[in-house]
């Protein structure tokens, strides 16, 4: 595909089309075919929002096929892997996680240990707010729902490590930002194994963004431990609150009670927990001083440093106070994020000393995350916010194509090329723009 996509929106929409029909590999959708050839979760969510658009069948196929991965007691894993691929076509691969020794784990699919921000309740109701037979999308929400109740009662079970409502990551991957600086202080007081994990080097002190030693080690206490909830809350070393996983959980927790009324199930229970979710972020991940959201470590009780995109995500919670929102608007709007970068909105803030414009979640521009803080803008009325996110994002793939994330100075692509959820995505902000009430 050519790197610059000039022409109209029809175009555009054409080239986005292309690219999900090119990654379609019969099931499910490919991240990005020659880096990612296997199923992530929430690559899965952000991409059946455009296949709504372009293929319906296909958008419920994916979320399908993705909850075929998902385990007995609910946890639905970052990775489920195409098997018909060579074992070592990417790392780590199942050899990793022996998802199948666990009795939780799906028969004759291999899947990772680990979860990620549960956005699928919210894709869901954001399908059938797009179908065109009302019917059939509520048959097949009425098929969903038990699913995402299996994974929302399984966050609410064994990933409420803090006993105050919100979830904890227990591993930086799970985060979907996964080398964010957020993570540099859990994860530089992780002590390593001499040998088995670090032969013949110098002590490690924060990690870099490369430092898989660490990433694997977690994974290796995970497996040992069998994944249990136990251990997790009261062993293992890394449980972060994150702003953004939980205000994806939050969203898509309200989005369970809309699906339940829809399909003529309780809505209550999930209202109830949006409630507790809501105060919970309010109390534990907002920080006066500062009048942001930041991450919090459990292990030491106390907020992370760096201010990342993931502060932008409460903004998905429509009961929001609005002093709250008017400070995450001034911030956003500020030299540390947008009024510095060209090509809005870098995932670190720009004046922190990790930022890093080509380091992956350390600083570059992700249509994802741009899509996220869009879509809490919209909820709020910020048209001013959503029309630059909007424009920002299409002036990045008209520029440098459909890429993996891109320099938020000068907008060059960077990453993987033909990136899935970019194409996707780039399909529903089209189709929002031309049908507000979509949105």
């Amino acid at each position: 595909m050519s790197a610059r996509l000039t022409g109209d929106e029809t175009a555009l929409w054409k080239a986005a089309a292309r690219t999900l029909d090119a990654n379609w590999t019969g099931t499910s959708t490919a991240a990005s075919p020659g880096l990612y050839p296997h199923q992530w979760s929430w690559d899965s969510a952000f991409i059946s929002l455009g296949l709504a658009r372009h293929r319906r069948d296909r958008a419920e196929a994916e979320l399908l096929s993705l909850f075929r991965g998902q385990w007995a007691n609910g946890m639905l894993p970052h990775i489920v892997f195409n098997t018909r691929l060579a074992r070592r076509a990417f790392f780590p691969g199942p050899e990793l996680w022996h998802s199948e020794r666990h009795p939780d784990a799906p028969r004759g699919v291999h899947t990772s240990g680990l979860t990620q921000p549960p956005l699928q309740a919210l894709v869901a109701l954001r399908l059938h707010e797009c179908a065109t037979d009302g019917d059939s999308s509520r048959a097949f929400l009425a098929r969903l729902y038990p699913l995402l109740t299996a994974q929302h009662r399984y966050l609410a079970q064994a990933r409420d490590i803090g006993s105050d409502g919100l979830i904890a990551i227990c591993h930086p991957w799970e985060s979907g930002l996964d080398n964010s600086p957020a993570w540099d202080r859990p994860l530089g007081a992780l002590r390593l194994p001499p040998t088995a994990y670090a032969p013949a080097q110098r002590p490690h002190t924060l990690p870099n963004g490369e430092d898989y030693d660490r990433y694997v080690r977690l994974v290796a206490l995970m497996r040992h431990a069998g994944y249990r909830r136990t251990y997790l809350r009261d062993d293992h070393p890394f449980a972060v609150e994150d702003p953004l996983v939980n205000a994806i959980y939050l969203a898509s927790t309200h989005a369970l009670a809309e699906i339940a009324t829809l399909i003529g199930a309780d809505p209550a229970p999930h209202r109830d927990q949006a409630q507790r979710i809501h105060h919970a972020i309010l109390d534990h991940l907002w920080d006066p001083e500062t009048g942001c959201f930041r991450a919090r470590d459990l292990r030491d009780d106390r907020l992370l440093p760096v201010v990342t995109v993931g502060a932008f995500g409460p903004l998905l919670d429509p009961e929001l106070p609005s002093p709250i929102v008017r400070n995450l608007v001034d911030l956003l709007l500020s030299a540390r994020f947008a009024g510095a970068a060209g090509y809005p909105v870098p995932t670190c803030d720009i004046q922190a000393p990790a930022f890093d414009r080509g380091g992956y979640w350390r600083g570059p521009t992700w249509v994802s995350t741009n899509w996220l803080v869009w879509y809490g803008a919209l909820g709020h009325g910020l048209p001013v916010i959503a029309d630059l996110i909007y424009g920002s994002t299409m002036r990045l793939v008209r520029q440098s194509g459909f890429r993996e994330f891109f320099d938020p100075f000068d907008g060059t692509g960077r990453g993987s090329h033909d990136y899935a959820w970019s194409a996707a995505l780039v399909l529903d902000l089209l189709s929002a723009r031309r049908a507000p009430q979509a949105a």
